[in-house]
This record gives structure tokens, C-alpha cells and sequence, in this order.
């Protein structure tokens, strides 16, 4: 009869054995198994909030957001039905959101990916499962009702949480313990994007600004495929974006275009870091309950919406509307406002206390950039073109490469939800100033992350 002292004894005994191999075994087993965890909960966290989405934006509010390539490429509703329930909608999520946070897992606010990071460097042992299952509920209510966040987020908090659950029951040593977790993180984002060298690379990358976690490179390769082998036998394996005609770099003067991308996304990513935690701190002050503060968060991106759809939910549709040249009759001006309405709408429904991620609102904003360079350019630069999708896949790259401090990843993901491999080359200038002009500042949109690995509390 298997009891719980037995069950506790084959545990230790499982435990052991994995300890006791070598790095590559032990690796392939963990991250097989990571992996298996990130795909499944990357298919969860996307059904609710495709359910949410539906229910709140598109019952309620007779609204239907565009969608890119990979998701159906729906064209989205052309104008609001019942414009006055937009703010109405945007409100109910958020504040039923932050009520299900502050009740029972305050640990779920914000984007999860810096309380992942944050796991990895001091306690890879102390994320809790409550906190996954809230962090869950919360991000698809927050992001399905329209406000402005990331589905990464919470897909990297389910798998780095499962790392840690790992490193508490086979009783994995500190460093082996932080790799699990990092693992996680890289391979949740991957298979949420479908982007798993990506991921891969991020497991190694995102957790310090100035250095490099070579030991889950390995193992987030493992993990990441895994978890985009079970995500995409669910949705497909279809990249998320689609480029109308592909892209082949034969205009060397575009390099001159795509380092002005560089100098605007150095300063928008450190205009959005700088406007979101400006926005956390101003929140801790209201005088007013933590639970209702998301829905005023909630309320403004819903106002502001009403004159800018683009601010409301994740925004991939209306990155694929740029790649495909379909904002070209959208006032100069708007495009213009764009990457600071984004920015704003992202610090009021995530900075407020509301739950998502800020890794793909980054990649809305960068894209809204490289949109709005183009379009002030194309009518009399010398080799711009006529295609749009360039420099909407560079601005992308550049802006979120550079204020995460993870450029060589962020390339990556970039060029694989895009099938714009060709891209990396020529973008490499746009990345590499953006890169340097955050670093210059000696800023992150993730505050977790340490300069190096000598500065990693685990690791001492």
C-alpha cells in the first residue's frame, strides 16, 4: 500500500539519485521535465485568456481586438459598438483582479517575470503554487478586459514556479536550484511565443544586466523545445507574425535608418522604465486599499482608449497591422502618440498593482517606434522602401533588446515570432545602440536582475 512515508521515502530516494549525476543527465531530466510544465501552462494561461478576452471585451463591450497572423489574423472590430462600456470593462477586470491579488497572493502583482528573477538571486525554493494559480486568474482578467500587459508574464511564473518546486522536493543544491528556475522563466516565454532558441538563450540571459548564466543554456535548450513541441501541438507551429514578401537586406543605407531606431528605443526604453516604476511608487501612496487601485488603473487606459484602441489588451494584432502595411491611412499623429500611449497605458494597468507582463508591451511600443520612423522617413529618405515591416521588426528588437538588458535573446525571439532571420544582421546596430544608451543609464525594466553572477546572493 503506497502511503505518504512511502511516497516521502521514493521522493528522497529520486532526489538523490538526480543529485548524484553528472551535469548533462541531470539536465536533460530536469529541463525535459520543466519543459513538459512550461508547455502545458503556456496552453493554459493562452485559453484563459482568449476566454476572458471574449467574455470581457468581446461580450460585454461588443469589441473585438485584431489578431496577428499566427492567431487567426483577424482584422478586429473597425469601431466601438457601445464605446461608453470600453472604460466600464476595462474597470470590472481590474478590479476584480486586484481583489483576487491582495486577498490571496499579493506576491502576484505586477509582471512576474522580475518576482521570477527575483527568486532566482535570493530564495529559488520560495515561489509558492498559490501564487501561480492567482498570478493565472489575475493576468487573464487584467489583459482580457483590455488592459495593456504581456501573456509572458504569467507563463514564465508558472514554469519558474514549478523549477522552484523542484528545487523544494528533490532538495536540489543553491546553484542547481537558481538554474531551474531560470530555466523556467526562458522556457515559458519561449513557448508562449513559439520562439524556443529564444527562450532558450533568455534562460541564460535575463537574469543579470552585465553578465551570463552559462550553466541553463543547456538546459533551457532542453526545456524549450519541449515546451514549444507541447504548446504548438495544441495551437501549431506557426510563427505569431507574418511578413507579407519576406525581407532581403540590399540597401546598405537602411543601416543609417535602423541606428536613428536605436537612438529613439535607447530613450523610449528608458522613458518606459523610468514612467512604469514612477507610476508603482505614485500608486503606494494613494490613499486608498491595494485592491481597488488596479481599477483605477483600469478606468484611465479605458478613457485613453477610447481615442487609441491600439492601448487596449497584449496589441499583437496591431503589431501585425504595422508589419502588413495596414496603418498606412492612420494619421501621421496618432502613430506618432502611439509608443507613449502604450507606454502610459502599460504603467497604469500593471504599475497600479493589476498582473501581466511587460516583455510584450515593450515589443508593442518598440514596434509603434520603428512604425513611426518609417513613416516620417518613406516619403523622401534615400532606401526606406515601401514596406513598413522592417523597420517595425528592428524597432521591436532594439527597444525591448536594450531596456531588458537581454539584447542577444530578445534578437532572437524577435526573428523567430517574425520569420525575419535576415533581419538580425542589419539590426544588430539598432540593438547594439539602444543596448548601450540604457546601459549608459545603468537601468532595466526588470530591477531584480543583479550585474553579474558574483553579485547572486544563491550563489555565495
Amino acid at each position: 500500500m503506497f502511503t505518504n512515508a512511502t511516497g516521502r521515502r521514493f521522493i528522497g530516494t529520486l532526489g538523490a539519485r538526480i543529485n548524484s549525476m553528472s551535469y548533462l543527465p541531470k539536465w536533460l531530466i530536469l529541463g525535459s521535465v520543466i519543459g513538459v510544465i512550461a508547455g502545458l501552462g503556456a496552453v493554459v494561461f493562452y485559453e484563459a485568456l482568449r476566454i476572458s478576452t471574449h467574455l470581457f471585451l468581446g461580450v460585454l463591450a461588443g469589441y473585438h481586438v485584431p489578431t496577428p497572423a499566427g492567431e487567426g489574423n483577424s482584422a478586429g472590430s473597425a469601431h466601438f459598438v457601445r464605446a461608453w462600456t470600453i472604460p466600464l470593462v476595462v474597470t470590472l477586470g481590474a478590479l476584480i483582479s486586484g481583489f483576487l491579488v491582495f486577498t490571496w497572493a499579493p506576491a502576484a502583482e505586477g509582471h512576474g517575470t522580475d518576482a521570477a528573477i527575483d527568486a532566482v538571486h535570493h530564495n529559488p525554493r520560495g515561489i509558492r503554487l498559490r501564487t501561480v494559480i492567482v498570478k493565472i486568474f489575475a493576468s487573464a482578467l487584467t489583459i482580457g478586459s483590455g488592459g495593456s500587459g504581456g501573456r509572458e508574464g504569467p507563463t514564465a511564473q508558472i514554469s519558474a514556479g514549478f523549477g522552484s518546486l523542484l528545487a523544494r522536493v528533490l532538495d536540489l543544491s543553491p546553484e542547481d536550484g537558481r538554474i531551474a528556475v531560470s530555466v523556467g522563466i526562458g522556457s515559458g516565454i519561449g513557448a508562449i511565443f513559439s520562439a524556443p532558441l529564444g527562450g532558450a538563450v533568455l534562460a541564460a540571459e535575463i537574469v543579470y544586466r552585465d553578465d551570463f548564466e552559462y550553466e541553463a543554456l543547456l538546459p533551457g535548450i532542453f526545456a524549450s523545445i519541449i515546451a514549444y513541441c507541447v504548446f504548438g501541438a495544441v495551437f501549431g507551429y506557426k510563427p505569431l507574425f507574418a511578413i507579407p514578401g519576406g525581407y532581403h537586406f540590399h540597401q546598405p543605407i537602411q543601416l543609417v535608418w535602423f541606428a536613428v531606431i536605436g537612438f529613439l528605443a535607447g530613450g523610449l526604453g528608458l522613458a518606459y522604465s523610468k514612467s512604469f516604476y514612477g507610476i508603482v511608487r505614485l500608486s503606494n501612496r494613494l490613499p486608498f486599499s491595494k485592491k481597488l487601485r488596479p481599477a483605477l488603473g483600469g478606468l484611465l487606459v479605458g478613457l485613453i482608449a477610447l481615442g487609441l484602441p491600439e492601448v487596449l489588451g497584449t496589441g499583437y494584432g496591431w503589431i501585425q497591422k504595422g508589419l502588413g502595411n495596414e496603418l498606412l491611412h492612420t494619421p501621421l499623429l496618432i502613430i506618432l502618440a502611439l509608443p507613449l500611449a502604450r507606454i502610459l497605458a502599460t504603467g497604469l494597468s500593471i504599475g497600479t498593482g493589476g498582473s501581466g507582463g511587460v516583455f510584450g508591451p515593450g515589443m508593442v511600443i518598440g514596434a509603434f517606434t520603428g512604425l513611426a520612423v518609417w513613416r516620417v522617413l518613406e516619403p523622401f529618405a534615400p532606401g526606406v522602401g515601401h514596406d513598413p515591416a522592417p523597420f517595425v521588426i528592428v524597432g521591436m528588437m532594439a527597444l525591448f533588446g536594450g531596456i531588458s538588458r537581454a539584447p542577444i535573446a530578445v534578437m532572437l525571439m524577435v526573428a523567430q515570432m517574425t520569420g525575419s532571420i535576415a533581419l538580425l544582421g542589419p539590426a544588430m546596430i539598432a540593438v547594439a545602440i539602444a543596448w548601450f544608451i540604457v546601459g549608459r543609464s545603468d537601468d532595466s525594466i526588470y530591477r531584480s536582475q543583479l550585474r553579474t553572477r558574483a553579485d547572486s546572493a544563491a550563489g555565495k
